[in-house]
């Protein structure tokens, strides 16, 4: 994978998400949508909180930039059970203690349904 490829997955699925999808529960999330913006949203968290034990000692701007990107992380979440035709509110499930974060991991990693359901048409990739 070269830089170029990098940019462009990180255009196409961090930076896009965040222009148009900030606030989006409506319609579908494939895989790589999903997955690929949360390798970067963890990836900037890890350099942001180098950085702040460098600089503050304390997490300042890993904060702010968790606290800023948490919306669209739970609106990406609704969307991906959308793909695979579950309703939002399966994304609570998590609050179950332990089982919750795994049965809903498990759900992530499935693939999405190839066929039009009642949330939208599937996402190209």
């Amino acid at each position: 994978m070269n830089i170029e490829t990098i940019k462009e997955y990180f255009n196409r699925y961090f930076v896009n998400v965040l222009k148009t999808q900030y606030t989006d529960y409506n319609g579908r999330a494939n895989r790589p949508q999903f997955w690929y913006f949360f390798l970067f949203v963890f990836i900037i968290t890890f350099v942001l909180a180098f950085i702040d034990t460098l600089l503050f000692g304390r997490s300042l701007l890993s904060l702010i930039f968790s606290l800023a990107t948490l919306v669209p992380n739970v609106c990406l979440g609704i969307r991906r059970l959308h793909d695979l035709g579950k309703p939002g509110w399966w994304y609570w499930i998590f609050l179950v203690p332990f089982i919750g974060s795994i049965i809903l991991l498990v759900l992530f990693c499935l693939p999405g349904e190839n066929k039009a359901n009642a949330y939208g048409e599937p996402v190209k990739a």
